[in-house]
């Protein structure tokens, strides 16, 4: 009887748990992208409350990205040398009652500086998150959880209107005040039950304790590593695809098939990220089956997303039928999202464990800056002259770019050593 109990105990630890850990996640990254989304779907009720232009509701956002990529590192050093459960407790909450504060501002001003803390506190969390699941799924369960992890993240961007809504019928506070006391109430109950993961018999020996991590050290390991630099490299690049499609997209179907802004906008975002749900899902599943047959299984997968991404954005970019069009940017959507969920558990390859959220980090950096980039970039070469077209067909020679750098990043012969005992063990 006792065997049994203890068996079940190991069982519900080893294989149960971990997916409970993704659950609880997942809705941390659902409110993650809705509370710092749903103040661009409420321009109207916020001007009215609070008067400003255009450029300064644009600076709204813009002071949450430069703060939230260039803090992403700290964010991810900070999980790496203290607790990850911990921090993500301590982000959320932050975010949270910045949420609420948000919606009591009474001045420009005021705003402005709650954006910029929301970029603070929410750049804590998604390395803290991924490296936590990371840490709970460390066989051929990973890149699946990581995909379930994103499909949350995908659907607080999509929910993100509801603070439109909200702020129509019943005044811009109430969608910040129901939504960071949401967060508040979360962040509470998770207190008592969200724990780190129980240290890896794998790596535990010789592993220096998390009081002799340092932000220097972390970052001269991380980019004395070859295929670090390949994937920031990489991230960086699709960045640039990425953040070009999601910006001038819905200009593109407004303006090449004569749409509505409204339906533009369904035609570009809605198609793009419904596939990219399934897409983070499917390509997740698919690594992890590879990946106990062949170590670079997860690397494989995007790589081959990204080949088939790259002619589908040409596709789009090259039809004056919108139905084509539309198919080529669901299966962009698709392909392209085997990167999100493996993105993590090919940083696990090529990075040391000490340093994974803070990797993370860095890299989540350099596509916010990139991107940011991009957008504006795009915006000066279409003054100039430069077609939508030509735009997106720029995007898919990048995306091969991509293709052939990731191709290129190998294991770290300790990570090769691990992986066939750990998917042995399927833990």
């Amino acid at each position: 009887m006792v065997g049994t109990l203890n068996e079940i105990r190991c069982s519900w630890r080893h294989v149960f748990w971990p997916w409970l850990v993704v659950a609880m996640l997942w809705l941390v990254a659902l409110l993650n992208y809705l509370d710092r989304l749903m103040i661009t779907t409420m321009r109207l009720s916020l001007k009215e409350a609070i008067p400003m232009t255009d450029s300064q509701f644009g600076l709204l956002t813009s002071v949450f990205l430069w703060v939230y990529a260039g803090l992403s590192p700290f964010g991810g050093f900070l999980a790496d040398r203290f607790s990850r459960s911990r921090v993500i407790l301590g982000s959320l909450l932050v975010w949270s009652l910045v949420t609420w504060l948000t919606g009591h501002a009474k001045s420009f001003e005021q705003l402005l500086l709650a954006r910029a803390m929301m970029g603070i506190s929410e750049a804590c969390y998604i390395p803290a998150a991924l490296a936590l699941i990371a840490d709970y799924h460390r066989g051929p369960t990973r890149s699946l959880a990581t995909g379930i992890h994103m499909t949350g993240i995908f659907a607080g961007s999509a929910l993100g209107g509801l603070g439109g809504w909200l702020a129509e019928r019943y005044g811009r506070s109430l969608p910040f005040s129901v939504f960071g006391g949401i967060g508040t109430v979360y962040a509470v109950l998770l207190l008592c039950v969200l724990s780190d993961a129980p240290a890896d018999p794998q790596s535990a020996a010789g592993t220096p304790a998390r009081q002799q991590i340092g932000l220097g050290k972390a970052i001269v390991s991380l980019l004395a590593e070859r295929g670090f630099l390949l994937l920031l490299a990489y991230w960086g690049l699709l960045g640039v695809v990425g953040w070009a499609l999601v910006g001038w997209l819905p200009t593109y179907m407004n303006e090449h098939f004569c749409l509505a802004q409204g339906a533009a906008g369904l035609s570009a975002t809605g198609y793009l990220q419904t596939a990219g749900l399934i897409g983070v899902l499917f390509g997740g599943a698919w690594a992890d089956r590879w990946s106990r047959t062949n170590e670079r299984g997860r690397i494989l997968v995007p790589v081959i997303g990204l080949c088939v991404a790259a002619p589908a954005v040409f596709l789009a970019a090259n039809t004056n039928c919108l139905v084509v069009a539309i198919a080529g940017v669901v299966l962009f959507g698709f392909t392209k999202a085997f990167t999100d969920s493996n993105m993590m558990p090919i940083l696990c390859l090529v990075a040391d464990p000490r340093y994974r959220a803070t990797g993370y980090g860095v890299l989540n950096l350099c596509s916010c800056l990139t991107g940011g980039i991009t957008i504006y970039v795009g915006g000066k070469l279409l003054d100039h002259g430069m077609s939508l077209n030509g735009l997106f067909q720029v995007s898919g020679g990048v995306l091969l770019t991509c293709a052939m750098l990731l191709f290129a990043v190998k294991p770290r012969p300790v990570a090769q050593a691990c992986a066939p005992k750990a998917a042995a063990d399927g833990s």
